[in-house]
């Protein structure tokens, strides 16, 4: 999007605005009202900073889009959301103007509203029930309840921020929260609110969890993520970094001889799956983990002011079609790329990565190479990746999610020259803490099994987030977050 066009959008917004101020709306007038488009920076400049992608809405914007919204008296927008905000409570304050109301009413449920504005899929959540959308036949044209809960963030962020939240007397009791991410963020908050103290192990050497090592800085700017943890430490929270509960403390010993009364274990599901072809130990292949990692957390893109190593890299090949692939595609553009294809074995209508990331990744330059897939990867004679063998596929009928199962086409197999590949097909459970905590159950692929509060098989230990659904949203994670801290704070006061 070019400066001009942010403009026009500007204008437009303003001229809707000042033909709706004080009028009362009839649901045909709010129908009426053109869905607001989120300005961004122009692709050809984009992808090659490192600055967030999405520019955000102007007042003007925030007020027209919140006009949008019906007033549903059944709001099925709430029971999209994992947290279930308070949608049509914030979004008629925002559309009256009352911004600081809004951000209240948001914090009522929802503690990482300007992230969650920014990276959940709203559009298979919330918007995907939206009445407005669904009578415009088009979830794209349901309120963008995203993009206002990002600009009430925002405007929070931009006066101050938010207040700090009330944090009762001490009670004696403590809790141990294994992982920084979004799970363990929201345990550790809604935990230390009641008066108990909150220690937050994390394995890395920043809080934030798949927030600072998996999503790209334009997407998801890292201040945005230390802001939240530096809250916590004002509450009070401990954090205790670089341990890795399972190697250098085992989480019995947290409870049995550090005095912890309660533990919650949200350590995500980090561990990255491959696909079992030949050659993916070849120099130059590498999990979407290691990858994002290395220029996230590590801040390899930085190269005036860090160390960290990054592979050099001219014609990159990205497996799979997630958010994961997005990102890794669009971070190796950012890292001097001189063409990078994503490999995906069904078409882009069945791609379960956000739709707006991959209109994004489009539109910077990232080719898609539909209804293909590798069967091998290739190497110079030396070890070192110099290509892909790869396959070419049709649709045959929907598999169990619903989406058309992918068939290959044989003797379709054809070479394409690439030296480097990054496998973003998912990730697994590590397998560390259910190894060393005897009694913690977990299913055939590691997830920890719990009850509808949270609960695992062990006395006194909650678990939630990726490490209970496999990789899933930070909106989810942070749903199982709060009902793990209702659940322990009811067993720290009642004892059971």
């Amino acid at each position: 999007m070019s400066v001009a066009e942010s403009a026009n959008l500007a204008s437009a917004a303003k001229a809707a605005l000042t033909g709706i101020e004080g009028k009362e709306l009839t649901n045909k007038d709010r129908m009426a009202l053109p869905v607001q488009d989120m300005p961004c920076q122009e692709p050809a400049v984009r992808a090659h900073n490192m600055d967030e992608v999405a520019i955000g809405y102007t007042e003007a914007q925030a007020r027209v889009e919140a006009s949008r919204c019906l007033q549903c008296k059944n709001a099925p927008c709430v029971s999209g959301c994992p947290v279930s905000i308070d949608i049509p409570g914030f979004i008629k304050l925002v559309a009256q103007g009352e911004y600081h109301g809004a951000a209240d009413v948001i914090r009522k449920t929802n503690l990482l509203p300007a992230i969650c504005g920014r990276v959940c899929p709203q559009e298979k959540q919330c918007q995907a029930p939206c009445t407005l959308g669904k009578a415009l036949k088009g979830v794209d044209k349901a309120v963008q309840i995203g993009r206002i809960e990002r600009f009430v963030a925002d405007r929070e962020r931009a006066s101050g921020g938010s207040p700090m939240p009330h944090v009762a007397p001490q009670t004696g009791k403590r809790v141990a929260v294994i992982g920084a991410g979004p799970a363990g963020m929201t345990v550790a908050a809604d935990v230390r609110r009641e008066g108990h103290e909150v220690v937050i192990f994390e394995a890395f050497q920043k809080p934030g969890g798949v927030m600072v090592y998996g999503i790209p800085e334009f997407r998801l700017p890292k201040a945005i993520v230390r802001e939240e943890a530096d809250k916590l430490e004002r509450m009070g929270v401990r954090f205790e970094l670089n341990t890795l509960v399972g190697r250098t403390r085992p989480l019995a010993a947290l409870l049995q001889e550090d005095g912890f009364d309660a533990a919650f274990v949200g350590v995500g599901a980090g561990l990255p799956k491959f696909m079992d072809i030949p050659g993916e130990n070849f120099v130059g292949v590498f999990s979407a983990n290691e990858y994002l990692t290395r220029a996230n957390l590590m801040r390899a893109w930085a190269k005036d002011r860090a160390d960290t190593p990054i592979y050099p890299s001219k014609r990159v090949a990205v497996l799979g079609g997630g958010n994961v692939a997005m990102d890794s595609a669009r971070m190796a553009m950012r890292l001097g790329a001189e063409e990078v294809h994503i490999l995906y074995r069904r078409t882009r209508e069945e791609m379960p990565a956000r739709a707006e990331e991959v209109g994004h990744a489009m539109e910077e330059g990232v080719v898609f190479d539909f209804l293909a897939s590798p069967t091998e990867v290739l190497s110079d004679g030396k070890g070192v990746v110099s290509g892909l063998r790869v396959m070419s596929y049709r649709l045959g009928d929907p598999d169990p999610s619903g989406r058309r199962s992918p068939v290959a086409i044989g003797g379709s197999e054809h070479d394409v020259p690439f030296d480097t590949v990054i496998v973003a097909v998912g990730n697994e459970s590590n397998p560390l803490l259910a190894k060393t905590t005897p009694g913690l159950a977990v299913d055939k692929k590691g997830h920890v099994l719990v009850d509808e509060r949270q609960k695992t098989a062990l006395d006194g230990v909650w678990a939630g987030g990726d490490i209970v659904l496999g990789a899933a949203t930070v909106i989810l994670a942070m749903g199982e977050g709060r009902r793990a801290a209702a659940s322990i704070n009811e067993y720290l006061a009642t004892g059971h």
